[in-house]
């Protein structure tokens, strides 16, 4: 699968899960996409290992240098603190709402799926999610599955670090075959 001279944003703030924003990353490089970690501010985010801190990442850039013109997709990490910290933050949702409203790929796994209920995406669409958060995306009018990769139109979500080499094989596949464009019906 070869996504040379694809785009894809990371969406990411302090308290990511580490395999989250690893394993799709080093996933989308290696099919050929240039990457770019996107956050609030410049420097370095600190991500969540299962228990305790886990290891720093660089931000490649903020919110402020980019817009989903440059990209081809944009994949949110879970974690409880990262997903959590992003929601309040006006830029961050209007970035992801952007990517929907554009039918570009826009893809969630654990708990980042409260930024696809924040923004509105979930109303009226098939999801996952962590298990913990299976109400808040009922309520939020989406229809909760326990799969491991959930698609409908170009929102694709995943529950948890377990499905992250399907969650991911799902990514370079709509990214690639570019089937999300137009989509209007599920």
């Amino acid at each position: 699968m070869d996504l040379n001279g694809k785009k894809i944003a990371i969406l990411a703030t302090n308290g990511f899960e580490q395999a989250e924003l690893e394993l799709p990353r080093d996933r989308l490089q290696k099919a050929g996409a240039a990457v770019d970690v996107v956050s609030l501010a410049a420097g370095e985010i600190k991500g969540w290992d299962k228990k305790d801190w886990g290891k720093t990442i660089k931000v490649d850039k903020t919110l402020d240098q980019v817009s989903p013109l440059d990209y081809d997709a944009v994949v949110l990490p879970g974690g409880q603190i990262n997903p959590d910290l992003l929601r309040v933050e006006p830029k961050a949702l209007k970035f992801i709402k952007d990517f929907f409203d554009a039918k570009k790929v826009v893809a969630a796994v654990c708990h980042a799926p409260w930024l696809l209920i924040e923004t509105g995406i979930a109303k009226g669409r098939k999801m996952t999610s962590y298990k913990s958060i299976k109400t808040d995306v009922i309520n939020a009018g989406a229809s909760w599955e326990d799969s491991e990769v959930v698609v409908d139109r170009s929102v694709i979500t995943s529950r948890n670090p377990g499905d992250l080499e399907a969650f991911s094989a799902k990514i370079i596949e709509e990214v690639k075959e570019g089937r999300h464009l137009g989509r209007d019906a599920a």
